[in-house]
């Protein structure tokens, strides 16, 4: 196989591969990946062409690389498509890589494929360089390559860069040996991996059901009203700061729909921005323990400001809402805002194609079915506690995903510096 440099030759003598520290550098020859394969990339058919995805021929964005192989593809496209453009056709049982949209990511294919402009095949010049093993190093070598990403919107790494990168080159015996041990340990933690995340689907879908149990059973005698009517006098239903401009060290702290990942939103790792941006939207500035709904981009989504966020703000894709609490209380009315009726009609309000979101007069008409203050407290206080086993659970199969994560990666360390 021509192009192969040990490990101690000029070219990686300053520099170990990449992947490697100094200390566990490849106790095989190396060489770089683009004298050894053919490297080919993709591209995008005119789309101004509907018949161009008419065809029969796979064509792979990275939105197909959801499994390990890739067997279906989203779109298909013809040959004339194929010659019309610069997408590439991959041969099957060969190698992709992400070097743009989704980077890093890497899948076998099933059969052959065309692929777009954000991928690129990866196909070995030789049999002496096992498929599999190519496989398993970039999955080894992609923590790597993501660091390496530059761009200002989409990271990305350049087609010299991949060529450049040193991979090791056992004997194909010893490829066949490494990739026979990853193979099984890949599937049994890919067995763990599936049982976890059912479990966590599972946890979550029991509380959902419990959720909805809570908001319907007996809610035919319940009260009914627009939201607008039973919020605050001092809630306005508003959208927040439209254009909250550049980060500003110091500056007041605003939540934006991002931040609305955790049921409670805390101060630290909020942007922060211009006070004087905010004078015109004193409206939306936020005291604690507001409900703060997302109203642009993942419509319906729900968190709670906490308590350290009084005087900052929001952005104009989240709503802050405090109810009129003779009517309905802060905490049930957070999970009346999860629950599934609510978030149906949030669903039905939401429009928009490249931007979804809910229209504030929408909103404010959307109706809510409540019980009586003392009901409310009783519903609320037992989905408080189911709520926090459920959370304790998720953060436990989170973890353990995290886990799994890292001892495929602690695997492949052990495989590509001859520990295995």
């Amino acid at each position: 196989m021509s192009g192969i440099r040990t490990s101690a030759s000029p070219l990686n003598a300053a520099l170990p591969p990449i992947g490697q520290t100094r200390s566990e550098q490849s106790p095989w020859p190396t060489a770089p990946l683009g004298d050894l394969c053919e490297i080919i990339g993709g591209g995008t058919p005119s789309k101004a062409n509907p018949s161009f995805y008419a065809g029969n021929i796979p064509w792979a964005t990275v939105r197909d690389m959801k499994m390990d192989i890739i067997e279906t593809t989203e779109c298909s496209i013809t040959l004339d498509a194929v010659r019309s453009s610069a997408t590439n056709i991959i041969p099957g049982g060969n190698v992709i890589i992400a070097t743009r949209v989704g980077l890093g990511k890497v899948c076998l294919l099933a059969q052959d494929t065309a692929i777009n402009q954000d991928l690129r095949g990866i196909i070995p010049r030789d049999s002496s360089l096992k498929v599999r093993f190519v496989y398993h190093w970039l999955r080894y070598v992609a923590p790597q390559i993501i660091q390496e990403g530059t761009g200002a919107t989409v990271q990305g790494v350049k087609l010299p860069f991949i060529k450049s990168l040193m991979i090791p080159v056992p004997t194909p015996r010893d490829q066949e040996r490494l990739v026979a041990i990853l193979d099984e340990a890949f599937e049994g933690i890919a067995a763990s991996r599936a049982k976890t995340e059912r479990n966590l689907q599972n946890t979550r879908v029991l509380f959902e059901s419990y959720l909805h149990f809570s908001l319907t059973r007996g809610s035919e005698n319940w009260a009914k009203q627009r939201l607008e009517g039973v919020v605050d006098s001092t809630c306005t239903l508003s959208y927040g700061i439209v254009q909250p401009g550049e980060e500003l060290l110091d500056g007041l702290p605003i939540v934006r729909p991002t931040d609305l990942t955790t049921k409670v939103i805390q101060l630290n790792g909020l942007k922060r921005i211009d006070p004087k941006l905010a004078e015109s939207y004193r409206r939306t500035q936020l005291r604690g323990g507001e409900i703060l709904l997302c109203v642009r981009g993942t419509t319906g989504t729900i968190s709670i400001a906490s308590s350290e966020l009084a005087g900052a703000n929001v952005t104009r894709g989240v709503v802050p809402i405090r109810f009129d609490e003779s009517r309905v209380i802060q905490e049930f009315g957070y999970y009346l805002m999860k629950g599934g009726q609510l978030q149906e009609q949030v669903k039905e309000k939401t429009y928009g194609s490249a931007l979804m979101q809910v229209n504030i007069c929408d909103l404010r008409n959307i109706m809510l079915s409540f019980p009586s203050v003392d009901e409310q407290k009783e519903i609320a206080d037992k989905l408080d506690v189911l709520s926090t086993k459920m959370q304790r659970l998720v953060s436990a199969y989170q973890r353990k995903l995290g886990a799994l994560e890292a001892l495929k990666q602690s695997i492949l360390h052990q495989a590509f510096t001859g520990k295995l």
